[in-house]
């Protein structure tokens, strides 16, 4: 303050020790809002040693993280005698992670003396997986229907050799497996393979009289596929829950391949019979031609018996006893089909 506003100032009737009260007094405001936000923080991580500054808190609210959150987490974490540095919180923080959520983890796993890191809790948290959830299935094995319930499936049909029809249900019994939880695939893929592992097996029995007596082979056939392999659970047990016997698959496609090969058969008679009808239409045509022909040489005979005549090369005598061959000719034929006097 130059000498001028002070002048000013003194003019108006405030002096310097005025001044000076007014500024220790705004300066005190600003400690009293400062200390109202960040000193109740401050005073639990104090008495509770989880190791937490005022310039921290301060930092975090210019790196724009809730303080009160970590200094909650930082303090669950101390007083379950785990070890996290308070950055990791932030950064997991600022990496929009649920940062309640991977400490309630940690804690849940070093009660089942699982060996969980916090980067490992972290990764788990950001891919989208419930960590709280994983790390209680791998304490608490969870059961999984087989098919699932989003599959729209009640039951997995398969057709054993013998043609007959089995319908199974199973249940899986699975734990998560925490090192490949991490890219690992869901419970869909574990219900995939375990139906079709089912499918499989019952597929590959000769009999299904030889599944309904031992169901359980099913079971041990399955589990022996290691069907968990890239999966983010481990398949503990795999019970049949049901098994009924269905239709007989094999008769109904007998039937249909018989019904298929009689309507091929019948269509081949319809073409032979077309084959044959059009035959003998052409064998009519030609008997008509033919017959057409032989009147044609027949009407010419005449012609050629005058022309015989003329050319001095046919007597009467022999014209006559052509007369005569042709006169026995037709009594020969008469005697041999008499005429029908029924009508």
């Amino acid at each position: 303050m130059n000498a001028s506003n002070l002048h000013l100032l003194q003019n108006n009737g405030l002096d310097a020790t005025t001044i000076v009260l007014i500024v220790l007094g705004a300066i005190a405001l600003i400690v009293v809002i400062f200390l109202m936000k960040y000193l109740n923080l401050y005073v639990r991580a104090l008495f509770t040693r989880a190791n937490i500054s005022l310039f921290e808190l301060v930092g975090m609210s210019f790196r724009k993280v809730n303080a009160n959150l970590i200094v909650t987490s930082k303090i669950k974490v101390v007083q379950s005698g785990l070890t996290v540095a308070t950055q990791e919180l932030e950064a997991h923080y600022l990496a929009g992670g649920n940062v309640p959520a991977v400490v309630a983890s940690l804690i849940a796993a070093d009660r089942a003396g699982i060996d969980l890191p916090f980067k490992t809790a972290a990764a788990i948290d950001l891919a989208g997986r419930d960590v709280v959830d994983a790390i209680r299935t791998s304490v608490d094995p969870k059961v999984i229907d087989c098919p699932g319930v989003g599959s729209g499936k009640t039951v997995i049909s398969a057709v054993a050799q013998d043609g007959i029809e089995l319908k199974a249900k199973a249940r899986v019994t699975v734990r998560t497996h925490i090192p490949r939880l991490v890219g690992g695939a869901t419970e869909d893929t574990i219900v995939a393979r375990v139906g079709e592992g089912i499918l499989t097996t019952i597929g590959s029995a000769q009999t299904h009289s030889q599944v309904l007596e031992n169901p359980d082979r099913i079971s041990q056939v399955v589990l022996e596929k290691g069907l968990d392999a890239g999966t983010a659970f481990e398949i503990l047990s795999i019970d049949i829950a049901d098994i009924d016997v269905g239709s007989n698959i094999g008769s109904q496609l007998q039937t249909h391949q018989a019904q298929a090969d009689l309507l091929v058969a019948q269509a081949k008679a319809e073409e032979r019979k077309a084959m044959a009808i059009a035959r003998d239409h052409e064998m009519k045509a030609d008997v008509s031609e033919n017959r057409a022909k032989l009147v044609l040489a027949e009407a010419e005979v005449p012609l050629a018996v005058a022309e015989a005549f003329r050319a001095g090369n046919l007597g009467i005598m022999d014209y006559l006893k052509i007369k005569n061959v042709e006169a026995d000719t037709d009594m020969r034929n008469t005697l041999a089909d008499p005429p029908d006097h029924s009508e």
